[in-house]
């Protein structure tokens, strides 16, 4: 479908609503400037950020008689891109508000592009990418892997997490096991859980205990009921399933950082039905698959692409039963989608 084409008033109230926006920015910017050289800002201290509102985030001080505190705090304009669970250096106002005035080293952070190939922060300084699959909405293993590989290549382990257990029945159970064993027979950890029959939560919480952790998945998968679980009385909004489509609708509308009681914190992300990589090279999604190492590099020709060359790595660990058909036509998809951009 072609775009539409905007005529001359179009284009200039866009053009109008653009500059009344970057008028409003300017005029912040020199507020907190004006706070900053006359003294009306406390002392520096460090803080967490906990979410992450347009150019307001939720700071909560570390040190101090504030610790533990929440105080939504602005951004200086020259500083780098804020995600949830960056650590910052920041400044108390007088009405429970602040500056944030840099942001500290990362890290690692979690970054996907968005719908014009851009990178976008998601969260950082992780441990766990706990990546949610159910049997409703259907299970996509190439939306899986492709979490998997955003996650090996930013040092991340992954985790695989099957939630709602009590919808296994004789038709989704012989998939959804064989996906789950799969995952595993490489060397990664699969665990299980039920938000309505409480089975799993335990050992997930074992693992979340003194770590920082994301939840990923598709929309519906039950990432803020796992929260609901894991933290009574916090209390994220749950969305149904799409009667028409049976995927989920979204209910998180920006990631957010919670504390886990036995220590540990635990990062609700936004659902995304996609995980575009558009932002990587081929290398660098051979490089997520675990399977591969020690394969790459082996292959009879320099550029070869892995499908029918003669002395192919790849092709012979494949009929070898080294590498599973399935994890090979993933990885073949998940090349060929780096340019549809």
């Amino acid at each position: 479908m072609s775009k539409r084409k905007l005529n001359r008033r179009q284009k200039w109230r866009i053009e109008k609503i653009q500059q009344e926006r970057a008028a409003r920015v300017s005029k912040k910017d020199q507020e907190i400037d004006q706070q900053l050289n006359a003294g009306d800002l406390g002392a520096e201290q460090e803080g967490l950020i906990i979410a992450h509102y347009g150019r307001q985030v939720d700071v909560e001080s570390l040190a101090g008689e504030q610790a533990g505190k929440i105080h939504r705090c602005y951004m200086r304009a020259n500083i780098d891109t804020l995600v949830t669970g960056d650590k910052v250096v920041w400044r108390p106002g007088p009405d429970n508000d602040g500056v944030v005035v840099a942001r500290l080293k990362r890290n690692n952070d979690l970054v996907r592009p968005d719908t014009r190939g851009q990178l976008k922060p998601v969260a950082a300084n992780i441990d766990y990418i706990v990546i949610v699959f159910a049997p409703e909405p259907y299970a996509h293993a190439n939306l899986i892997d492709r979490y998997i590989v955003a996650a090996e290549n930013t040092g991340i382990e992954p985790v695989l997490l099957l939630n709602k257990t009590d919808l296994l029945n004789e038709d989704n159970t012989p998939r959804l096991i064989e996906m789950a064993e799969r995952y595993q027979e490489i060397g990664y950890k699969v665990l299980t859980a039920s938000t309505k029959d409480h089975d799993g939560l335990d050992l997930l919480k074992s693992l979340l205990d003194d770590n920082v952790s994301v939840f990923v998945g598709q929309s519906g998968v039950g990432k803020s009921s796992l929260v609901n679980a894991l933290m009574p009385g916090i209390n994220i909004k749950v969305g149904e399933l799409s009667e028409q489509t049976r995927k989920g609708m979204h209910t998180t509308t920006t990631a957010m950082l919670f504390h886990l009681s036995d220590g540990g914190d635990l990062i609700d992300s936004p659902g995304i039905r996609e995980f575009g990589l558009w932002h990587m090279e081929e290398r660098d999604v051979a490089e997520g698959f675990r399977e591969f190492d020690g394969l790459l590099g082996g292959c009879k020709f320099r550029d070869c692409r892995h499908r029918q060359e003669p002395g192919c790595a790849l092709r012979d660990a494949l009929e070898e039963g080294q590498i599973s058909p399935e994890r090979m036509e993933s990885y073949h998809r998940i090349v060929e989608s780096l340019n549809e951009l």
